[in-house]
């Protein structure tokens, strides 16, 4: 599939709405690892488009004493993909998930 064509307005619009997200994103992983907000509350809140498309590896790793190392035993442990995001997680997945980190 080709990618499209898109306009100078366009493609500056997308790339703003790029860096809002991201920016978005990076102040949803600090509250997590200052422990403003739970990771059940991020996981069952799919209805936020930032949480429902960060991927489970980074939300695991803004969790505090939690690196990378630990993040990819965690989701081994449990069968979630390194690719996975967090609206693709399954009911026993999301869990588990709490299961493990509570």
């Amino acid at each position: 599939m080709p990618v499209p064509q898109l306009s100078v307005d366009e493609r500056n619009n997308a790339l703003a709405k790029a860096q809002e997200m991201r920016s978005k994103r990076m102040k949803m992983r600090k509250k997590l690892k200052s422990g403003e907000i739970r990771l059940e509350e991020v996981i069952n809140d799919l209805n936020n488009e930032v949480i429902a498309r960060m991927r489970v590896k980074y939300l695991l790793e803004s969790l505090p004493q939690i690196g990378k190392i630990t993040a990819k035993k965690i989701m081994d442990e449990i069968g979630i993909d390194e690719s996975r995001r967090v609206q693709g997680l399954g009911s026993r997945q999301k869990v588990d998930l709490l299961d493990k980190l509570s």
